[in-house]
C-alpha cells in the first residue's frame, strides 16, 4: 500500500474536474497552498489570459542554492469523460481490487499526489542540490503548458541538470518518443451555382488535393522510411482526421477546413515536414488565385511538440535507473512534455506510475503498487541528493 497521505492527496486531486476545456487553477491553487503551508515559495506562472497556470515549486539545497538539481514534472489537466461508460463516478475516486479508479488517476494525479506527499521529506533532508516540481496546464490538448513551462524555468534561472516526466510508463525509463504536430488547413474558394463550375473555385476539391499530398507523404514514410525499429510503429505517420466543407449539393463550395496530424521519428524533421506542406499549399493557392485573387489556402500549425531522443548513456538515464526506474529500450508513439524539456536543454526521461493503455479510457485506474514504486523512486532521489 502507498503512504496514506499519497492516496489521500491523489483522491483529493481526482475529485477536482480539471478537464482541459476548463481551468486547472483549483488543482494548482490546492497544491500551491500546501507548498506555502510547508514554508516554500510556490511560483504561479499564468497563461496569457490568466485563466490557467503552471506551477513551479523549488525545495532548495541546504545551502540555499535554488538552481541546478533535478526537476520532477507532471501535468494538472485531464481528458473529458463525455460519452464514456464508467462503472463509478469518474470524479469520485474509488479503491477496488488494489487499484485507484478515477479520471486522471494514472494520467497523472496519482503521480502528483506522491510528489505533494513527499514535499515534507524533501524539506527535511539536507539536500546537496535542489529538487523542483514543475506542474503544467493543458498538456492534453497538445503540451501547450509545457511550451510555456520550459520558458518559466529558464526565466527563473533554475537550470536543472535532469528532468523526469512522470507520465504513466509502469515505471519504465523511456528515452524516446515521436514528435507531434497538429495542423489545420483553411481553404477559401469562390461560390457558384453547380451548373457554372467554370465561375467558381471549389474549396473542397483543393482541400482534397492537399489531403492527397499528405497521403503521399504518409505512404512514402511507410514504404521507404526512414525506419526506427525501437517504435511499435517504426515509421512516421500522418493523417487527415477532421473535415468540414460546403453548404448544399448544388453550390460550388466556398469554404472547407480540415485538420491533420503527423508524428515523426527522430530521423524526420517535423518543422521541415510542415514546410513541405506549406509549399504545396502555396502551389495550390496560386492556381486558385489565378481564377480569383480573393481565394486562399492557409496552413496553421496549432501544436508542435518535439520528439524525445535521449542518449541511453546520458546521465539522466543512469540517474533514473539508480532511483529504481526499470531499464527499458522501449520508445513510445505518444507525445509528452519530455521533448520540450529536452529541446530546452534539460536532459529528460519519462518514468511514472500506471499504464498509458488505461489513460483516457472509462474506468481509468492506477495500481496501488505503482504508487508505491513512485514513492520509492522519489525517496531514492531525496536520499541520493542528501
Amino acid at each position: 500500500m502507498p503512504e496514506p497521505r499519497s492516496l489521500d492527496w491523489a483522491q483529493r486531486l481526482i475529485r477536482i474536474d480539471s478537464t482541459s476545456r476548463i481551468s486547472n487553477r483549483p488543482v494548482i491553487d490546492l497544491i500551491a497552498a500546501e507548498a506555502t503551508r510547508l514554508g516554500l515559495d510556490p511560483q504561479l506562472c499564468p497563461n496569457p489570459d490568466g485563466t490557467k497556470a503552471n506551477l513551479l515549486i523549488t525545495v532548495p539545497a541546504a545551502d540555499g542554492t535554488r538552481s541546478g538539481g533535478v526537476i520532477l514534472s507532471g501535468h494538472s489537466d485531464c481528458v473529458p469523460v463525455d460519452g464514456q461508460d464508467w462503472t463509478s463516478d469518474p470524479f469520485t475516486p474509488e479503491v477496488r481490487d488494489g487499484k485507484l479508479y478515477g479520471r486522471g488517476s494514472a494520467d497523472m494525479k496519482g503521480y502528483l499526489g506522491v510528489l505533494v506527499t513527499l514535499l515534507p521529506d524533501m524539506i527535511a533532508a539536507r539536500l546537496t542540490e535542489p529538487i523542483h516540481l514543475a506542474i503544467s496546464y493543458d498538456e492534453e490538448p497538445g503540451c501547450v503548458g509545457g511550451e510555456q513551462i520550459v520558458r518559466d524555468i529558464a526565466e527563473r534561472g533554475l537550470a536543472p541538470r535532469a528532468a523526469v516526466i512522470g507520465e504513466p510508463s509502469m515505471m519504465r525509463v523511456i528515452t524516446g518518443h515521436k514528435s507531434v504536430t497538429m495542423g489545420v488547413a483553411t481553404v477559401r474558394g469562390r461560390a457558384a451555382h453547380s451548373s457554372l463550375t467554370n465561375q467558381g473555385v471549389n474549396a473542397i476539391e483543393y482541400a482534397a488535393r492537399l489531403i492527397g499530398f499528405l497521403r503521399e507523404i504518409g505512404v512514402s514514410w511507410r514504404t521507404e522510411g526512414p525506419f526506427d525499429e525501437g517504435y511499435e510503429v517504426m515509421y512516421s505517420t500522418i493523417g487527415t482526421n477532421l473535415i468540414h466543407g460546403g453548404i448544399v449539393v448544388n453550390t460550388v463550395p466556398q469554404d472547407c477546413t480540415f485538420e491533420f496530424d503527423f508524428r515523426t521519428i527522430p530521423a524526420v524533421d517535423m518543422y521541415a515536414t510542415m514546410d513541405r506542406i506549406r509549399a504545396k499549399a502555396a502551389e495550390l493557392e496560386a492556381e486558385m488565385q489565378a481564377v480569383d485573387p480573393a481565394t486562399f489556402l492557409r496552413i496553421e500549425a496549432r501544436v508542435q511538440v518535439p520528439g524525445l531522443g535521449t542518449d541511453p548513456d546520458a546521465d539522466v538515464v543512469a540517474l533514473a535507473h539508480r532511483l529504481g526506474g526499470i531499464p527499458s529500450t522501449d520508445q513510445v508513439t505518444y507525445g509528452t512534455e519530455a521533448g520540450q524539456f529536452s529541446r530546452a536543454g534539460m536532459p529528460a526521461v519519462v518514468c511514472g506510475p500506471g499504464d498509458i493503455q488505461v489513460a483516457h479510457r472509462a474506468d481509468e485506474f492506477v495500481p496501488l503498487e505503482q504508487l508505491v514504486a513512485a514513492e520509492e523512486f522519489v525517496l531514492s532521489l531525496i536520499a541520493e541528493l542528501s
